[in-house]
């Protein structure tokens, strides 16, 4: 089995790497674009700019599966201050990668989409788990997701529309926030979970600036647990074309309460949380129902938060060195 890794140097593509790469009866090509690869035996890296057309033929050909984890992404200041930058690369490349997967009849498709379609200007505090019919399109997506969420819902529906086409089966996975090794974990790009870590283990400051009140709720889910559902997606045999799964921890936690679990499971007691009400921040929270997820492919989280939390916190430990 032939299997391309887009985003093979970013997060989820590492890890997917890293994971699948100890797999018999698996042949992995690796795509990455400015991130410099590293080393794994047995897995062939190749250098690729995915809004380029000839790019994307070039690596695609001759894969049985594709597993699109490459996307521009970055944190909370550019969400607010420059949403463009997770918009155009993004259709672009997303749109030349599907119409390639089709003429070079490819057999699975795996994307990962996200959650902020499910926030709305009138809903952004989810208080109920939500499952994927949960979407409505005549509600305005949350102003701060406006651009990114719009984009994922293009994006699905590029997917189904290529399911339908008859070659391909597509799966999109719209995954709550993942955390764990490799994440980012500079202030300006990462997501709250890789910020709070950095700023938790930093040790010249004693104080651990939070942006917002901490009142927000996130689903986090450990990145071994996302890994373990595309697994499933690539070893079960499914006779359904298009398939949209909601994957994540079925459990909402706010910030506040996240920075002070981390605090503790670190040890590191000196530390003072500072709220900053000044700084950008998205007032939204959501947890998922991953019911279905569970029904087809028996799939449900196996790493508990505080598991997840001293799992990263030893990894960020060992390796910070050379992040």
């Amino acid at each position: 089995m032939k299997i391309l890794i887009c985003g093979a140097t970013g997060f989820i593509g590492r890890n997917l790497v890293e994971s699948l790469s100890t797999t018999s009866g698996i042949e992995i090509t690796a795509v990455f674009n400015k991130k410099p690869p590293f080393f794994i035996n047995n897995v062939d890296f190749v250098q690729a700019n995915l809004t380029i057309s000839e790019d994307v033929d070039r690596v695609i050909k001759s894969h049985d599966i594709v597993i699109q984890a490459a996307a521009n992404t970055t944190g909370v200041k550019d969400v607010i201050e420059r949403p463009y930058v997770h918009v155009t690369d993004n259709a672009i490349m997303n749109s030349l990668i599907l119409k390639s997967c089709f003429d070079n009849h490819v057999k699975k498709f795996i994307f990962f989409s996200c959650t902020v379609m499910y926030q709305t200007k009138f809903q952004p505090f989810l208080k109920n788990p939500v499952s994927e019919m949960d979407f409505d399109a005549s509600e305005e997506i949350y102003p701060g997701y406006f651009g990114v969420g719009w984009t994922k819902v293009y994006i699905e529906k590029m997917c189904e529309f290529y399911s339908r086409l008859g070659r391909t089966n597509h799966y999109v996975i719209r995954h709550s926030n993942i955390y764990g090794p490799f994440d980012k974990y500079d202030l300006d790009n990462s997501h709250v979970f890789g910020a709070t870590v950095s700023k938790v283990l930093k040790k010249d400051s004693k104080t651990v600036s939070i942006w917002g009140d901490g009142s927000e709720e996130r689903d986090l889910l450990y990145i071994d647990d996302l890994v373990d559902f595309v697994d499933k997606l690539i070893t079960t045999n499914d006779k359904n074309s298009f398939h949209l799964f909601n994957v994540g921890s079925g459990k909402a936690i706010s910030v506040k309460k996240l920075v002070q679990k981390i605090i503790e499971i670190s040890g590191i007691s000196n530390k003072r949380v500072v709220y900053e009400n000044t700084k950008p921040t998205v007032k939204t929270s959501i947890c998922l129902d991953c019911s279905k997820a569970y029904a087809i492919f028996g799939w449900k989280p196996k790493v508990s938060l505080d598991m997840g939390i001293k799992k990263t916190l030893s990894w960020y430990k060992k390796y910070n060195d050379d992040l």
